[in-house]
């Protein structure tokens, strides 16, 4: 099964996603899981409507594939600033709280390694809480 890569961002009021090989599929949701089943909607339908009107679909979605949602550092920080706080991320991924404030509220954008800082810290917690038994 092929995959294709959906591209999650916050925009202050809902999570915004697009699929950047279907130029015009975008949707929005009050959630991310809310904004995800909308996207899959949206790209099935599109696809639908593409093909009775004759327009070109890339050839990826002539199969079966699978939407791989990919989160900017704003929609992650956002969507679990519920769960966890700034400060027990930044102990996790060792970044300043102040600049996890930044990324959270779209005044700064992440470089790389930073992205990369908070990917690791939130995978090492998820390992963390998948081993314990009790």
């Amino acid at each position: 099964m092929e995959k294709v890569v959906a591209e999650i961002y916050f925009t202050g009021n809902n999570y915004c996603g697009h699929v950047p090989i279907l130029p015009g599929c975008v949707s929005t949701g009050n959630t991310i899981e809310e904004m995800e089943q909308h996207l899959k909607d949206g790209v099935a339908a599109h696809i639908e409507l593409s093909l009775e009107d004759g327009d070109p679909i890339p050839d990826i979605f002539k199969g079966e594939y699978e939407l791989v949602f990919k989160l900017s550092a704003e929609a992650l920080l956002n969507a679990y600033s519920g769960i966890f706080t700034k400060a027990a991320l930044s102990r996790i991924t060792g970044i300043n709280e102040r600049q996890l404030w930044h990324y959270a509220a779209g005044m700064k954008k992440p470089r790389p390694k930073q992205l990369k800082r908070i990917e690791d810290g939130i995978h090492k917690l998820g390992r963390e809480l998948i081993a314990v038994t009790l």
